[in-house]
């Protein structure tokens, strides 16, 4: 058996490396588009749905990333779309990253777990997001899930994020020596390892890591620094990540490529569709158009980056 992440990482070689960002808010959708819709939620998931259609077709991502809060903030029928949507993306053969960063002590992780991991749950995805910083203990409930008798889930854990506020604690030099996210990639690697002895020949470990892709400073000694492990890889696009720094992350174990907004928003800019966007009369099949164009694009760009490093 193995683990959902190298499932993921079997897909991102077959496929190409990107992760299509679901982070849909209403206002990435023309006025023409969200006034066919009775709420902004049908109409978010209407545009989610035919995205991964799209993809689908082309080949061109591995996996979707389904940010939460985005959902949760307009509501129960922001959560019955956020739902909807994994359920979409699972359905159509794609492995679905919940991005819900939970971190929290004792019986308070353990719920989270069961609310994400759970057989059955309505919440139940295939990866999460997890974040460390109330101490390592916190991520047992969630490793419980990763074991091959327990549903082979995996996690990915803040390592190196793409904000700039990362150096307030990421950046931070610690008294024994190294950094803070020095210190949280070893605890993750020596995590990580102990699933060697359960998933026999595993190819990476169901602990993955998220190294954001703004900064070259730090792309190739950690990609150096943990060689076996996946990572989920941030900032590229929008956030002004080169395609570059992320084809760095990419070497050995692999990783995905997250894009979110570059997507999502594509139809702003889209020559194509440039006549009815100047007339206000842009559709759904415009905007998935341009979305589907855009996956291709970020697909190729990141394949060339990877092939101009020789990697």
């Amino acid at each position: 058996m193995k683990h959902t992440m190298e499932l993921l990482q079997e897909a991102a070689l077959k496929n190409g490396p990107l992760c299509v960002g679901l982070d849909t808010d209403p206002s990435y959708l023309p006025e023409s588009v969200l006034n066919n819709f009775a709420s902004p939620a049908e109409a978010i998931f209407a545009y989610n749905k035919e995205i991964i259609r799209q993809v689908a077709a082309d080949k061109s991502a591995c996996c979707f990333k389904i940010q939460i809060a985005y959902y949760e903030a307009l509501g129960m029928a922001g959560l019955e779309a956020y739902v909807k949507t994994v359920k979409a993306v699972r359905e159509a053969g794609f492995i679905a990253i919940s991005d819900i960063k939970r971190g929290d002590i004792a019986d308070t992780a353990k719920a989270y777990a069961r609310a994400h991991f759970g057989a059955g749950a309505d919440f139940e995805t295939d990866i999460i997001t997890i974040n460390p910083y109330m101490g390592f203990d916190t991520l047992k409930p969630f490793t419980e899930y990763c074991g091959p008798k327990t549903g082979g889930k995996g996690i990915f854990v803040l390592l190196r994020t793409s904000n700039p506020g990362m150096v307030d604690i990421e950046q931070q030099e610690l008294k024994a020596g190294g950094r803070v996210l020095d210190r949280t990639g070893d605890e993750l690697k020596r995590i990580g390892d102990e699933f060697a002895a359960v998933y026999e020949g595993q190819k990476c470990s169901p602990v993955g890591a998220v190294v954001g892709c703004t900064e070259e400073s730090d792309a190739r000694l950690l990609r150096d620094a943990y060689p076996d492990m996946f990572f989920l890889i941030p900032g590229y696009g929008a956030q002004g990540g080169a395609a570059r720094i992320a084809a760095t992350l990419l070497d050995k174990a692999g990783g995905t490529v997250n894009s979110s907004r570059g997507i999502l928003c594509a139809w702003k800019k889209d020559a194509q569709i440039a006549e009815a966007r100047d007339a206000g009369t842009l559709c759904l099949r415009d905007i998935v158009g341009a979305a589907g164009r855009a996956c291709i694009a970020a697909k190729e760009d990141l394949l060339g980056a990877k092939k101009e490093l020789g990697l």
